[in-house]
């Protein structure tokens, strides 16, 4: 009696707290087996997740679900160009770095960064640390000239082929910017910004496969990438175009464990006619009458051109080295409000976040207010 008693007081137990099986232990196999094994804790990074049940769960995957179908609701893709074709722009790209590394391009038209090197054709602009006021619509276009036309080739080889596929209307390019990564090299989330360029946003990838992802945090010391709202695998040869929700409404990056090769992407662009310039002027601040650095016209000077040192390709694999790009494109301020959408979005708004503002005395190459670290060059 006695023992029978015992026995149906565990099997009540039992089938009132199932979860403790797996941690006692304990015989009796068979109802053991009929237990579901227990999930593996925070696999899917949900906050709060040993609290919460299925129901917050599946609420939390239908408005990613939603999110990611307006992401895809702005993507194009094409697969346009051959391996043949590929091999002939990717001479031309080669071209274009030599012709750099001997200095045979204008000063804004070459920006070097470790494991990503960046150039501007017809229209460049400033980002990051080169305007010491950072916040949303402060980009810039450089004065006419001061980057190099877009080369005959790229009109040739890319843009005429865009074209006669419909990807893009005749005579919509003026910025042409080859993006030049090393295996490790990234760029940070951004948003292109809506004040400087007029959608859509083309791009042309080259030489490797790789990826673009859409709504990722960065978080630095080590560097770390959040999971994307959407994952969008990108082809050697093929043309992705942005629009709408994927282009205004969340941000894009490339992660460093995307980038397992050499890749090299051309983005198409067309400035607005209202977009905001530099005066001739602010470029340097050896040129400037004395006294021009007080007051507000201080904000406007370009702090100096980070050197053009080449990246050491085998840095890719050394730690706590910060590939990325200095492109802090955020949301306008000149978005319609209709259009506009949390300042989630904004790739500074949880860099300034209380999850990134632990004590750091080393400081960012881009100088930005928020995390600062300190990009180490070999």
């Amino acid at each position: 009696m006695a023992g029978t008693g015992y026995t149906d007081l565990r099997e009540k137990l039992k089938s009132m707290m199932p979860y403790r099986d797996g941690h006692k232990g304990s015989g009796g196999g068979g109802g053991l087996a009929r237990e579901p094994p227990e999930p593996p804790p925070y696999d899917r990074k949900r906050r709060h997740q040993e609290d919460s049940g299925s129901e917050p769960s599946d609420y939390e995957e239908q408005k990613e679900e939603e999110e990611a179908r307006k992401v895809k609701s702005g993507i194009r893709q094409l697969r346009l160009f051959s391996a043949e074709e590929c091999a002939k722009i990717e001479a031309r790209i080669e071209d274009v770095v030599s012709r750099a590394e001997k200095g045979l391009y204008k000063e804004h038209t070459v920006d070097r960064a470790p494991l990503r090197n960046k150039y501007f054709f017809g229209e460049g602009y400033t980002y990051g640390s080169q305007l010491q006021r950072r916040g949303p619509g402060q980009e810039r276009l450089y004065p006419r000239g001061e980057v190099d036309a877009i080369p005959e080739w790229v009109h040739d080889l890319v843009i005429r082929k865009l074209v006669e596929h419909r990807v893009i209307p005749e005579g919509f390019v003026n910025s042409a910017v080859i993006n030049d990564y090393q295996p490790g090299g990234c760029i940070v989330s951004h948003v292109d910004p809506i004040h400087i360029f007029e959608r859509p946003i083309v791009s042309v990838s080259f030489f490797s496969d790789s990826a673009l992802c859409f709504g990722c945090k960065f978080q630095f010391k080590p560097i770390r990438v959040s999971e994307p709202v959407l994952f969008l695998p990108v082809k050697r040869g093929s043309v992705t175009v942005l629009s709408g929700y994927a282009a205004d409404e969340i941000t894009h990056c490339i992660r460093p464990q995307d980038i397992k090769e050499r890749r090299a992407v051309i983005i198409l662009r067309k400035t607005r006619l209202d977009a905001p310039r530099l005066e001739t002027k602010s470029l340097s601040s050896s040129v400037l009458p004395p006294g021009y650095n007080s007051g507000s016209n201080r904000d406007q000077i370009l702090k100096p051109k980070r050197s053009h040192r080449k990246a050491d390709p085998d840095a890719a694999h050394r730690p706590r080295i910060l590939e990325m790009d200095k492109e802090e494109n955020r949301r306008s301020v000149l978005l319609p409000k209709h259009r506009r959408r949390s300042n989630f979005s904004s790739e500074n708004y949880w860099r300034r976040s209380y999850e990134y503002t632990e004590d750091c005395d080393e400081e960012e190459e881009d100088g930005s207010p928020a995390r600062k670290v300190k990009m180490r060059r070999h």
